[in-house]
């Protein structure tokens, strides 16, 4: 990926197509955001927050995708309740880098891949971008796999009958669609594409949500499974775990984030606002959702003992148990809303790794083209890929994930960088100490990986 040469030192700041075509509102947000931060109770910013909240919604319509699926599947139905634990404490840790992150962009509103070139060395941006781009790609392929075969099995249940290759199309052209809206860059279609992934994540938080009612909740094992924290010691085992951190957040997140907050023009007076969204847009949906898949499969194929190979298997096993409506066609719709909003991210970090690397701007048709380079995806509608590969793939992106974690660490102490906004003090201290538990633990979760392939 090559970098425009210039000989500049100078900070590439801001995207043009926000900054140039909506600035009224733009400026009419920043006064409603002033008085929603002079309210005296909590409650009532939260309040005003949740309608001016965007990027989360993104970040947890990436990582709740196939591999937030098959992680989830797999550890409720081989170990019930007891791996409940480690989806709160990988996004935890997720929580804490991004907000470090966020910080970062919002106080110099520069771009994250101009700031790795320039900041601490091109060899690092390339390998971040190269990294990332190829993360998206090769993710597509297990979304269209579970997507089209849940898709599928819809309309088996509705009684249609819908050739494969229609159903991977169908996929294709509403993520196309969903995808390119929001390169046209005004603020208002920017909104309205994150109010729809908003809506449709907490239709699919709701799906399972349903499915859970229905097979009930065992209180005792619940608690247990979120503060025992077992460690399996098989290679099965370790490598659901490891599925289940690189899934709840991937190297493509850490360059979607940064890019969705510059495209909302959002800066310093957002600060309080990006840590709101990070909590309720992205912590509690992710949370929720795989915890409801873990505790459904847990109380009916770990108790059963039965084995499954895909999310399909998943929702015939819990038709005789829960009923036609909600054990296998909410099921699968939860499934779909997880592959169909991955989809359209991972197009769209595409676009933007390109876009940075290649030097144009986050609109025309050299986006759009460089977005549907993600969807050489489409062929793994056609093959047989079992779930594990999903889970697998998650895994291996964890590899990836410590140059990125150490580069933003490196970028949150350098005062050269941020001036008088960089880690300082007793809370400094507090910030640069769970940031280095969070590298430490991908770090980890790297060397296991690497050695467990030995």
């Amino acid at each position: 990926m090559k970098k425009d040469a210039s000989s500049s030192n100078e900070l590439r700041r801001g995207l043009p197509m926000v900054e140039a075509r909506d600035p009224e509102a733009l400026e009419q947000e920043r006064q409603t955001l002033t008085q929603i931060n002079s309210r005296p109770h909590f409650w009532q910013r939260w309040r005003g927050y949740w309608n001016l909240s965007g990027p989360g919604w993104m970040q947890s319509a990436l990582t709740l995708g196939a591999g937030s699926a098959g992680s989830a599947i797999f550890a409720g139905s081989i170990y019930g309740y007891k791996l409940l634990w480690v989806q709160p404490v990988a996004m935890f840790l997720g929580i804490v880098m991004f907000a470090a992150i966020g910080h970062q962009v919002l106080v110099t509103k520069a771009r994250p891949y101009d700031v790795f070139w320039k900041k601490l060395h091109p060899v690092m941006a390339l390998m971040w971008g190269f990294n990332v781009f190829l993360a998206s790609v090769v993710w597509q392929f297990p979304q269209y796999s579970l997507g089209t075969a849940v898709f599928k099995d819809i309309t088996e249940v509705l009684g249609i009958s819908v050739p494969k290759i229609i159903l991977a199309l169908l996929l294709l052209t509403f993520g196309t669609w969903m995808c390119w809206s929001y390169e046209r860059g005004s603020r208002k279609s920017i909104r309205i594409f994150e109010r729809i992934l908003k809506y449709m994540l907490m239709t699919m938080v709701l799906a399972f949500f349903l499915v859970v009612l229905k097979t009930g909740i065992n209180w005792g094992e619940l608690f247990r499974g979120l503060f025992h924290f077992h460690l399996p010691r098989d290679y099965k085992g370790i490598t659901i775990v490891l599925g289940q951190l690189g899934a709840a957040v991937g190297i493509n997140m850490t360059f979607l984030y940064p890019y969705t907050l510059l495209a909302r023009g959002w800066g310093k007076e957002h600060r309080k606002l990006k840590n709101f969204d990070l909590g309720t847009s992205m912590f509690f949906p992710f949370i929720l959702a795989t915890s409801f898949v873990i505790i459904a499969c847990a109380n009916t194929l770990y108790v059963q003992g039965m084995e499954v190979k895909n999310a399909v298997d998943v929702a015939h096993a819990l038709e005789p148990l829960v009923g036609l409506t909600t054990g296998r066609l909410i099921f699968s719709l939860g499934v779909l809303g997880m592959c169909l909003t991955t989809i359209v991210i991972e197009m769209l970090i595409c676009g933007f790794v390109l876009s940075e690397a290649l030097g144009f701007e986050f609109r025309g048709w050299k986006f759009r083209l460089s977005t549907m380079i993600a969807n050489i995806g489409i062929l793994g509608a056609f093959f047989a890929m079992p779930l594990w590969l999903p889970v697998l793939v998650s895994s291996f992106n964890l590899v990836m994930m410590p140059v990125a974690y150490i580069g933003f660490f490196i970028l949150q102490n350098k005062k050269s960088y941020l001036g008088k906004d960089v880690n300082r003090g007793k809370r400094g201290k507090i910030w640069n100490v769970l940031l280095v538990i969070a590298i430490l633990v991908v770090a980890v979760g790297a060397v296991v990986k690497i050695l467990s392939l030995f």
